[in-house]
């Protein structure tokens, strides 16, 4: 038969579109010829596929060869579609029977020698598979991550010569199963390292809890970058479904499974980091760090040292959970669901307050005008870290509860929320806000005179009710047993709830 049909997959954002590659040899002068909206490195694949079957002992056919990459309008990239190709071509000069090829999709990258390379982005590829009902041929290196995708029938080859003798049924390859481990890696750092700092401390168990957002502000050394790096520990492990979202980012970004599976992902950019290495693009687009930190905490230490324009960019994910990166032909959308954990000091010295502090009136303002009001609106805890006095910093002894016994406490508090709203209070819409938050007069009163003297917006106001409701998550948490039926998911946030809320949006 003188056309073969192969099955694979392209990439596209966290997507893996279906690509037909249609493979037909007709008379004429000898070619290889690639259409469908290739890019240069598919082109390429002309002259890895004809070596590689070469050095694998085939005939590669002298007639003409055409290869059609459909559908046309999608790009392609990548030396994904080596095999792909080799087996069309394969298959359509006879040495390879065509029957088996339709229950496969094929995916991997050729040397010369037939060997399959990795390739990036395989994990969406082997979801997409499960759901056609078809099996997946790829690279024994990427194996491993493609079965996380636990409904894909994975088959890892090493040569282009296994895949083939798995086809004709002369040794088949048996199927790949792998069972990664389920528990994350466990932080080496407590919470109760950090000397003083109470308000603080709360203020990370209350953020861990609700998924709320969360800014440290003071004086350099005071503990600001050592409690944001306790907050992994507070955070409970990924369920399934958010795990898998998280490792297909991570495996369309090239990296894999460097990474505990489990583990909420931990970002922590440079402050020379730039505007698309934050968001995502290029002229393919790949992930940024706020998608790289989906599920997870996006960390920005030295806050105001980032150019304001580089800030700008998370006020919409910051409301959106996800961003869209346009470009001519195409647009790609990467979920940034993500939590922002900054650090800041007071004046471009640090020291503001203080007899060491030189910064003028005018210097101190601009420093703090390089984060914006509607960027800061968007921040729901903003906290003070004082300096500490000498005595305090001499004890030798860890102060206040191990990162073990809060944990217990954001694990008991966030599953109230689940089981609520079926979502963290931070994630909550506003009606859902008011839904969960019922408020009487006493709280309506306090929450006026908030609005008048703080100059609370809209959106502050909210988020003040879904960080008391939080608080009042955490505090039936300590005080009942979710696995009990009880009342607890339906009590109210109370007036004291509501005034630690505000206390947190004081700061600036």
């Amino acid at each position: 038969m003188a056309l073969a049909v192969i099955q694979t997959r392209a990439k596209s954002g966290i997507h893996a579109p279906p690509v037909t590659v249609e493979v037909h040899l007709s008379n004429g002068l000898p070619s290889l010829s690639i259409v469908g909206m290739p890019e240069t490195a598919v082109k390429e694949s002309k002259d890895r596929v004809r070596s590689a079957l070469i050095n694998s002992h085939f005939d590669f056919p002298a007639q003409r060869i055409t290869v059609n990459l459909a559908p046309a309008d999608l790009p392609k990239e990548g030396g994904r579609y080596d095999l792909a190709i080799a087996l069309g071509i394969l298959a359509a000069s006879g040495q390879l029977p065509n029957e088996p090829l339709k229950h496969y999709e094929f995916i991997g990258e050729l040397a010369l020698s037939g060997e399959l390379r990795p390739i990036d982005a395989v994990l969406p590829t082997a979801m997409a598979c499960a759901k056609e009902h078809r099996a997946l041929i790829l690279p024994q290196d990427n194996a491993e991550e493609a079965a996380l995708s636990d409904k894909t029938k994975i088959y890892a080859a090493d040569h282009l010569l296994n895949v083939c003798a798995h086809l004709n049924g002369n040794l088949p390859i048996e199927c790949y199963s792998y069972s990664p481990p389920l528990e994350p890696t466990t932080t080496s750092s407590d919470l109760n390292e950090i000397i003083g700092q109470h308000q603080a401390k709360r203020a990370l168990e209350i953020a861990a809890a609700g998924g709320h957002n969360l800014l440290f502000s003071g004086p350099p050394g005071t503990g600001k970058t050592m409690l944001a790096s306790r907050l992994p520990g507070l955070l409970p492990p990924l369920d399934t479904e958010a795990m898998l979202e998280v490792a297909a980012i991570h495996s369309v970004a090239g990296f894999g499974l460097k990474r505990s599976i489990r583990q909420p992902p931990f970002r922590a950019p440079h402050h020379t980091t730039s505007a698309i290495a934050l968001v995502g693009g290029g002229s393919i687009p790949r992930p940024g760090e706020i998608s790289l930190a989906h599920n997870g905490v996006l960390f920005l230490d030295e806050l105001p040292e980032f150019p304001r324009k580089v800030l700008e960019v998370l006020r919409e994910p910051l409301e959106s959970r996800e961003i869209m990166i346009s470009r001519v032909n195409a647009q790609t959308r990467f979920p940034a669901n993500f939590q922002l954990v900054a650090a800041m000091n007071p004046c471009p010295c640090g020291f503001l307050g203080s007899n060491r502090c030189r910064c003028t009136p005018d210097q101190v303002r601009r420093y703090k005008d390089k984060i914006s009001g509607p960027l800061l609106d968007r921040i729901d805890l903003q906290v003070d870290v004082p300096h500490l006095p000498g005595n305090k910093l001499m004890q030798h002894h860890t102060e206040g509860e191990e990162s073990s016994v809060v944990y217990k406490r954001v694990f008991s508090a966030r599953q109230q929320q689940i089981k609520r709203a079926g979502k963290l209070n931070a994630q909550m819409s506003n009606q859902e806000a008011i839904k969960y938050c019922p408020m009487n007069d006493e709280q309506k009163a306090l929450l006026n005179n908030a609005i008048a003297k703080l100059g609370l917006t809209a959106r502050g106001f909210h988020r003040v009710i879904k960080v008391a409701r939080t608080i009042a998550d955490l505090e039936y948490a300590d005080l009942n047993n979710i696995n009990q039926d009880n009342h607890s998911q339906f009590s109210t946030p109370n007036i004291n709830h509501l005034t630690e809320a505000l206390s947190y949006r004081m700061t600036r």
